[in-house]
């Protein structure tokens, strides 16, 4: 079997990528190929499955290499866990006290110094991404002996946009003031020489990009092909990125494209939503694709279950045991809100037993009384795979569910009887799904005071979304983040100042001050 296709290495060393901050031209030019089958094996093309020809395109060498590159440790694990979720009320550091050393410390309990090695890796790994979509880019725009239509040249060039928004959207939410690199450097210096745009800039960028991805991309693939970007994925996006920017009547419009596209529903179980059977359901709108064999445990999956699992000894050595669900969000659900227990898995103790999802009675003395369930991996794989780290999960980046709420919560900024009706629909269809049938629980929301119904949105995002990478960006956005976090017991943060990281020092310093500091660092 072709290795290529099987997926590749990364070959940008970490020496190399210091000191040329995220560039090396050759390595781009090879095939970094991650997979997008949920057949089996998950996640592997073979030489009768693999898309071209007579599949999906002649630009899928270098599209693998973007999309493998969200399973980097770099984009969605280490860094990633601790800047959208270890900042936030939602959860600790976890682990044990001295773990992780001053990096994890810091971006626990603030300030982040702008010499964290987890924001300059950060930093390397989205702007990695980023030069990855603009490779595919070129490859289009040359076109070299590559025989493809306009179609596919299009369909091809709005997945890369796609993967490029995403990545700046991520980007201008950790660091706001950022360079936009749209091109492919063939000189590794050029990238020196490229001064930081403004948040407005940068999102009208990401704007650009993501309206072309959802002009272009289909609305549905090939079953074979599950987990490729489709126009839900970027609607749903561009939804989001038009919220944070108070672009209220745009985000409503755009998610209830979404919603109205048949594609996409609440049919799941919440309770099964995050199960390795629950991968790429009528729920996903858009998740990073991982697979693991007892053959290849690693190679084509990623460490986010790993980082977070639960921290023991035997059969308990799951993971790492960072990330764990802070007493806050634990007391912040509604009387029995079924998705307490399935987003925090609570920890024996000498008086009560912590039982798992799936039955499984925990011992007494783990480091931390609570881990993030959602990470939990199914007893019967890990045994099937002679695996106990989870490099098969999956990792939701985009929910239907949040699709809901991001039209409830336009609406409600809207305003209006109409508006604060169609918030009503939205929240309570969340609602009625999470109670799983006892009308007992969870009762719809019924006010139609624009306050009350703000509230009760952002409770119900927390509930819902908990554990789910939100919670940070949600807090600062709606400007309570500081009163949150003092409720936390995170008193040194400065909302001011701790809303964004600072720019690595190092990247500064390889510019030569091309880079400005953001305030307060």
């Amino acid at each position: 079997m072709n290795s290529k296709i099987i997926g590749m290495k990364n070959i940008l060393s970490t020496q190399l990528l210091r000191s040329v901050a995220w560039l090396l031209v050759a390595g781009l030019t090879l095939s970094s190929c991650k997979k997008f089958l949920e057949t089996q094996p998950q996640g592997a093309y073979d030489e009768s499955t693999f898309p071209f020809p007579g599949g999906s395109g002649p630009f899928d060498e270098y599209l693998f290499g973007a999309y493998r590159d969200l399973r980097s440790f770099d984009v969605h694990v280490w860094p990633y866990v601790h800047a959208t979720s270890i900042r936030s009320d939602d959860a600790d550091k976890g682990s044990t006290p001295a773990d992780g050393g001053a990096n994890s410390q810091q971006m626990d309990n603030f300030p982040v110094l702008s010499n964290n090695g987890l924001v300059n890796s950060l930093w390397l790994g989205h702007y990695g991404l980023i030069n990855r979509c603009n490779n595919v880019l070129f490859q289009i725009g040359t076109n070299r002996g590559i025989i493809s239509t306009d179609q596919q040249k299009a369909v091809a060039a709005a997945e890369a946009r796609f993967l490029r928004g995403y990545a700046y959207f991520n980007m201008v939410r950790f660091f706001e003031n950022i360079p936009i690199f749209d091109t492919l450097f063939l000189d590794p210096a050029q990238q020196n020489n490229i001064p930081q745009s403004n948040a407005a800039q940068v999102y009208a960028f990401i704007e650009n990009d993501l309206n072309f991805a959802a002009a272009n991309l289909p609305l549905t693939w090939d079953p074979k092909f599950v987990g490729r970007i489709t126009r839900g994925a970027a609607l749903g996006m561009l939804a989001k990125v038009y919220l944070y920017q108070r672009k209220f009547a745009l985000a409503q419009s755009t998610a209830l494209q979404v919603m109205n596209s048949g594609v996409y529903n609440l049919s799941t179980p919440y309770s099964r939503v995050f199960e390795e059977e629950g991968e790429n359901s009528p729920e996903s709108v858009f998740e990073v694709q991982a697979t693991a064999t007892a053959a290849i445990p690693q190679n084509n999956g990623i460490q986010y279950a790993n980082v977070q699992g639960v921290r023991g000894a035997g059969q308990w050595d799951l993971g790492w045991g960072f990330n764990s669900p802070s007493e806050q969000l634990a007391n912040s659900y509604e009387t029995n809100d079924p998705r307490r227990a399935r987003t925090i898995l609570f920890t024996s103790t000498s008086t009560t037993p912590g039982v798992t999802m799936y039955g499984e009675t925990t011992p007494i003395g783990l480091p931390n009384p609570r881990y993030n369930q959602k990470v939990y991996t199914n007893p019967a794989r890990r045994a099937s795979l002679g695996n106990r780290f989870g490099w098969w999960m999956n990792v939701r980046i985009l929910r239907y569910a949040d699709v809901v709420l991001m039209h409830a919560e336009a609406s409600i900024e809207l305003g209006g009887d109409a508006n604060f009706a169609a918030a009503r629909n939205s929240i309570n269809s969340v609602r009625a799904r999470a109670r799983a049938g006892n009308a007992a629980l969870l009762p719809d929301i019924t006010t139609n005071n624009q306050a009350d119904l703000r509230d009760a949105l952002r409770r119900e995002r927390r509930a819902e979304l908990g554990m789910e990478h939100e919670r940070f960006f949600d807090i600062i956005r709606w400007g309570i983040a500081g009163p949150a976090m003092t409720a936390h017991g995170k008193t040194n943060f400065n909302e001011s100042r701790d809303r964004i990281l600072p720019i690595p020092q190092v990247q500064i310093d390889l510019t030569r001050g091309v880079l400005r500091q953001n305030p307060g660092y």
